[in-house]
């Protein structure tokens, strides 16, 4: 029996990015064992015992009976979970000569190996096939039941395999040079339209639509306040069918972190998402959930798999305050970095942030507020959560009234798809006019940096922001509020056809910042 040095290739999850790990097995006679070196976690030390069992169907693959020590290189990067079972499986076995080392060696291992030879799905298989791709890799072999996730990669070709013993096979084939018969992989699919909700199910509230319009033609942040029943939750959850469709980088970023999360599903079935998303955490969902971290391994939260689509908080100031208040600086950034002592991840996090809130706690503090039984202490509680620097960062701040029954005659309003045509006339003229000023194909007036909008050609005349100006000056507005008060401006001018924006647009941007009546 030869034994010595086998080697292979898996991928290992950084945050939702992937980096390849080269696998490398000595096995030598003497006391036997099976030590795991590389910074693994709990579930990759745990691998040895796994192997062994695995090792046993196979004819003359010794695997208890000697010495095996496993490096998983880079030896300073910490690797995490079970998908490398199967790579660290091929090394053992290609330092054993089972099967042909220099077959194996450029091959990419991703899978979880069960006690009875069996190679199991893991999450993330499309970031950990992609990084693969990037640096050059054409062959990977993945579960059969990631297979239709690992397809959606393109320029790698998948080998699904189920059992380990059907590896081996494959590998001994091919090392005498006989052709193999592989697990048939259905091309890939086509992107479906996916079903969106309509907005002319939504009666009346011509103001907050006329906002949700805006919103989605500029990416603006949203705050809907209003009493229970308003149809605050139905406008919210009509956003992502305004938004224009994902391109094809898009999507991939967006499928990926889905894939992380275990949420695309298995089977052959799997395809791009290609609709924004829309995320809707409840109320009570704590820092880690929406945020990210986690004890252990440190998973996205909320805010990332929103990423390129929508973060709905519906009843926003029953939220807890520290986690509102770790909005900041995501909404800034576009990205949440979670510090561990010993590693930081950085995940992707730019969404549209829509808010939903109740006049009070009681929910009747409308109109007259006749019914309400709010203090005025318990009110300002209630909406001290939502004031301050988050709220400043909100653009639009709409107040929904209830629909009476005098709308219970109105027709239906326009449907998503006219005013989805309008939102996307109006972002191909901000990527056309930001394309060279950005240096980005695709860019919003939400993107566009203050100093951009005040500065010279695109600073607007002393006529046009005279109501503006005089709010910054009496202090009614912060800076940034300034700013994004402009970039509001330019989304109204260009959903109405104008070169630029004039007075009547400024002033119809302020007033939509303040119409929700909390303090901005």
């Amino acid at each position: 029996m030869g034994q010595g040095l086998g080697r292979t290739r898996s991928v290992g999850l950084r945050g939702v990015a992937g980096f390849v790990v080269d696998v490398e097995a000595h096995v030598a006679t003497g006391l036997p064992g099976f030590a795991i070196s590389g910074l693994g976690d709990s579930a990759v030390k745990q691998s040895a015992d796994r192997i062994k069992a695995a090792a046993a169907l196979i004819e003359k693959m010794p695997v208890s009976q000697r010495r095996v020590t496993v490096n998983l290189s880079p030896a300073g990067e910490r690797k995490i979970g079970t998908a490398f079972d199967l790579a660290i499986f091929v090394a053992v076995a290609a330092a054993l000569r089972i099967v042909p080392d220099g077959v194996v060696r450029d091959v990419v291992h991703i899978g979880e190996v069960g006690l009875d030879g069996t190679v199991r799905a893991v999450p993330g298989v499309l970031p950990l096939v992609r990084a693969a791709s990037l640096v050059g890799v054409r062959h990977v072999v993945v579960p059969v039941a990631n297979a239709g996730e690992a397809r959606l990669v393109a320029g790698v070709r998948v080998h699904p395999v189920g059992m380990v013993t059907e590896l081996v096979e494959r590998y001994r084939a091919l090392g005498k040079g006989r052709p193999v018969e592989e697990v048939p992989v259905p091309e890939r699919p086509a992107p479906q339209p996916e079903a969106v909700r309509d907005l002319s199910e939504v009666m009346g509230q011509a103001d907050a639509k006329l906002a949700l319009e805006i919103a989605a033609a500029g990416g603006h942040h949203l705050l809907f306040a209003g009493p229970p029943g308003a149809g605050k939750t139905m406008l919210a959850e009509r956003l992502p069918g305004l938004l224009p469709p994902l391109d094809e980088a898009e999507s991939m970023e967006v499928t990926a972190i889905h894939s992380v999360l275990g949420a695309l599903g298995s089977g052959e079935d799997v395809r791009l998402i290609s609709r924004p998303p829309f995320v809707a955490p409840h109320h009570g969902a704590s820092q880690a959930a929406v945020i990210g971290g986690g004890s252990g391994r440190i998973r996205p939260g909320a805010i990332t798999q929103a990423h390129r689509g929508v973060l709905f908080l519906d009843e926003t100031p029953e939220f807890d305050k520290s986690v509102l208040q770790s909005l900041r600086t995501p909404l800034e950034r576009g990205t949440v970095s979670i510090a561990r002592a010993n590693e930081t991840v950085t995940f992707p996090s730019r969404f549209q942030l829509v808010l939903a809130a109740n006049p009070c706690p009681c929910g009747n503090g409308w109109g007259k507020g006749l019914d309400c039984t709010c203090t005025p202490l318990m009110r300002r509680t209630y909406f001290g959560k939502l004031s301050g620097p988050l709220l400043d960062r909100v653009d639009l701040q709409v107040h929904v009234q209830p629909p009476g029954l005098s709308m219970a005659g109105i027709g239906s309003g326009e449907p998503t798809a006219v005013v989805a045509r309008r939102v996307a006339a109006a972002r191909e003229a901000q990527a056309e006019r930001w394309r060279s000023v950005l240096g980005r194909r695709r860019s919003a007036n939400a993107d566009v940096p203050g100093s951009v909008l005040r500065g010279r050609p695109w600073r607007l005349p002393p006529g046009a922001t005279a109501t503006l100006d005089r709010s910054l000056e009496t202090g009614a507005l912060s800076l940034r509020g300034y700013d994004r008060t402009l970039r509001c401006a330019w989304t109204i001018a260009d959903l109405t056809g104008l070169v630029r924006p004039d007075r009547e647009q400024v002033d119809l941007a302020l007033s939509l910042r303040h119409r929700a009546g909390v303090a901005a």
